[in-house]
């Protein structure tokens, strides 16, 4: 692996290299901030006749970023180097806060910018001396920075520029990045290349790479990234990876982006010389307030940590017969002088056999709700399983009103193809986000339980696990891209809609023209439902192969862990009984939801098989029988990928060629795996059901045997199946 860290970054110059010939934005590395030039001719002209004048002083880094990026802007999309007098004149822009700019300061509502959050800016059309100006204003540098990533993005999504009255402030404060890196260079989960921190070189050198990723991030609201895995390895903490780190957090500091370390739970004993780790014992408590002071001489603004712990074999505080609680305050309260924060993750779960998993993230946390500390985040994920195509939200959102929780998801698409498939994944974070906890009757979204921990706690966040990689286009698939930039419009707002989203990364990332727009938007909105059913429709759930998480595997059977305890399929039916007459999962949730989800009449049938045992002639809203529901299901998620494939195939020409065949080979290499887990999912739940496929439809070719015996990771040269 050593060697392989010496020399990637060499390959990923050569890889550059190879693209010099080409228009650089197009092999997919500007990601959404591709500032080509305005399509629209009027545009074109009216924008520069905006822009011919600017009065930006800009004097601290992240001014100077902001300005620099300003810049960059203007001169791909107008050609354009305004005039910088630092005289008012017609059609002026004015860019700056109340300390950084004497125009600002001399505003009529110089006092409403004051009261903006820290993050917030206002972009206002107005007049100073009876020339019209556009102001951009904010109470502190990161608002500036902020606002003129959006002023940009107006731009670049062809909006009007003339009266303008735009007023934003983040309705999250954390909105963190959790990065599963290892510190031999691989990620976790991770389907785009290898880490972009280079440990080796660190912390002298920096890699233009590092200042596009800080870019990218801020221009969507994110703010603060968590450097290694969950799984994490306590030499994180060492002094000398601690130097290392700073390195990062000095590239990302100009964007407003704070690092955070996963903290592994005996770091005290593997690398403190300590005998135990007990949060109770003074020596750990002290040895923690010791590291954290040096972690804050090294990195003054540290954010703070993440942990995993007493889940899938991590260390925690149960190890010594304490809580979560006791774990998580021992870390905040090293933490709180320096306004550092603990996200403590509510991904735990005992692997047993007897055991409803859904059931034990609740039953962990909600008996200490008010014990954790006020710097203290419990992260549950947005489902109650491990990030499956569809989940019911987590039961702890709306159940820990005196706990602040900041919902956990995920980019990677660990459990939806990995970076080989197209699924826009804003669908499924509005679907979580909008879905109502009932916590205070209708209207209690899971966004603004989220939002509401503001108020009563003073922190509110949200975190994802990103797919980011040494890949040219940073995600593996392209449309990976629009995951990452939906996460960070989300968390800086999470009432935006999945449709909205998309239209302008489409447009920022693509073009403004509607003969694109259309179809490009289509694909996206369609293709997280057309993944459900391929893969695990009705609410099935963890059926994908045990060791790549990649391919169906219902039947794995091992004697840690077997698919059959995900859907109890036999001869009768197949389903979890989770209503008050099973194992009472549905009694976690709120009324009327309890009542919904306990009832087979009333429970939505997308999460039938989760909530309920049904028989196989049960009879669906469709008429249809169970089996043959399911049946129709699967096979209308590969009918889906088709159309999908059938609309990118119009854009041939009109997209540019290097990513238009990038996304068609992909979307071929999905459908084939999209068939794969309709044929082999059929066949082996057939078996149970002895059902027959109705006639309707194409049988599979190949038995359940063929489908049982490909290799994982499927091996594509004996996999004949493939080369159809």
């Amino acid at each position: 692996m050593q060697l392989h860290l010496k020399y990637r970054f060499l390959i990923l110059v050569l890889m550059i290299l190879c693209f010099a010939d080409k228009a650089h934005a197009e092999n997919g590395y500007d990601l959404w901030l591709r500032y080509t030039k305005i399509e629209n001719p009027g545009n074109y002209k009216t924008y520069r006749e905006l822009h011919k004048n600017i009065i930006f002083e800009a004097t601290s880094p992240r001014l100077k970023a902001a300005k620099a990026e300003l810049k960059k802007g203007l001169l791909g999309m107008l050609d354009l180097q305004p005039e910088e007098n630092g005289k008012i004149s017609k059609q002026t822009l004015i860019i700056g806060t109340n300390q950084s700019s004497k125009w600002i300061a001399q505003l009529s509502f110089v006092n409403e910018i004051n009261q903006l959050d820290d993050e917030g800016f206002i972009i206002r059309s107005a007049k100073i001396g009876g020339n019209p100006v556009t102001v951009l204003a904010a109470k502190n540098d990161i608002g500036i920075l902020y606002g003129v990533f959006h002023y940009l993005k107006l731009m670049q999504t062809n909006q009007p520029l003339e009266h303008l009255d735009i007023k934003e402030e983040p309705k999250l404060q954390y909105r963190v990045l959790n990065h599963w890196d290892n510190l031999d260079g691989t990620i976790e989960r991770g389907y785009a290349g290898f880490t972009l921190w280079d440990w080796e070189r660190l912390p002298m050198y920096k890699d233009q790479r590092l200042t596009d990723y800080a870019r990218a991030n801020a221009s969507v609201g994110i703010n603060g990234a968590v450097l290694n895995n969950v799984n994490a390895n306590a030499k994180s903490l060492r002094t000398e990876w601690l130097v290392k780190a700073s390195g990062l957090a000095d590239a990302f500091r100009p964007y407003g982006i704070r690092v955070y370390l996963t903290a592994r739970f005996s770091a005290p004993k593997e690398i403190g010389g300590l005998p135990t780790a007990d949060p109770a014992d003074p020596r750990v408590r002290q040895w923690w307030k010791d590291k954290v002071k040096e972690i804050y001489s090294i990195i003054p603004d540290f954010g703070g940590f993440l942990v995993k712990a007493n889940s899938e074999g991590q260390p925690g505080p149960q190890d010594y017969g304490r809580t979560h609680a006791d774990g998580a305050n021992m870390m905040a309260e090293a933490l709180e002088p320096y306004g550092g924060v603990v996200f403590w993750r509510a991904f735990v779960y005992q692997n047993e056999r007897h055991i409803d998993r859904v059931m034990n993230g609740y039953q962990e946390f909600k008996p200490l709700d008010g014990q954790f500390a006020r710097n203290v985040f419990v992260q549950p994920k947005n489902g109650p399983i491990d990030f499956q195509p569809r989940e019911p939200f987590h039961p702890l959102f709306g159940a820990m009103p005196k706990t602040a929780l900041a919902m956990e998801v995920q980019i990677t698409q660990e459990n939806l193809g990995h970076s080989m498939h197209l699924v826009y994944l804003g669908s499924l974070f509005e679907e979580t986000l909008q879905s109502d906890t009932y916590e205070n009757g209708k209207g209690s979204t899971v966004s603004k339980v989220l939002q509401n921990y503001k108020k009563s706690h003073g922190i509110s966040g949200i975190a994802d696990v990103p797919n980011i990689g040494t890949d040219m286009n940073w995600t593996g698939h392209l449309f990976g891209q629009a995951n990452w930039h939906a996460f960070g419009r989300l968390a800086w707002n999470p009432d935006l809609t999945a449709k909205e989203l998309s239209e302008e990364w489409i447009r920022m990332t693509f073009s403004n023209k509607e003969e694109i727009i259309r179809p490009v938007q289509k694909i996206m909105l369609m293709s997280q439902e057309a993944a459900v059913n391929y893969m695990m429709p009705l609410g099935l759930n963890h059926i994908m192969n045990y060791d790549t998480h990649n391919g169906p595997e219902p039947w794995h059977d091992d004697p840690t862990w077997k698919a059959s305890d995900y859907h109890k399929v036999s001869k009768d039916g197949i389903g979890i009984d989770r209503s008050s007459q099973g194992t009472n999962a549905v009694s976690q949730y709120h009324s009327p939801l309890r009542e919904e989800f306990n009832s087979l009449k009333t429970c939505p049938e997308n999460l039938l098989l989760w909530f309920h045992r049904v028989s196989w002639d049960y009879k669906m809203r469709s008429g249809k029988t169970l089996w043959d529901e399911m049946v129709s299901h699967y096979y209308q998620g590969v009918q889906s990928v088709e159309e999908m494939e059938k609309i990118w195939a119009s854009l041939d020409g009109k997209i540019d060629q290097e990513r238009f065949e990038h996304t068609r080979t992909l979307l071929k290499m999905q459908e084939n795996e999209a068939r794969w887990w309709r044929d082999a999912c059929i066949l082996f739940f057939g078996k149970y059901s002895g059902k027959p496929i109705p006639k309707s439809f194409e049988k599979p070719k190949h038995s359940l045997e063929y489908y049982q015996k490909i290799p994982f990771p499927y091996d594509w040269d004996s996999t004949l199946y493939f080369k159809k």
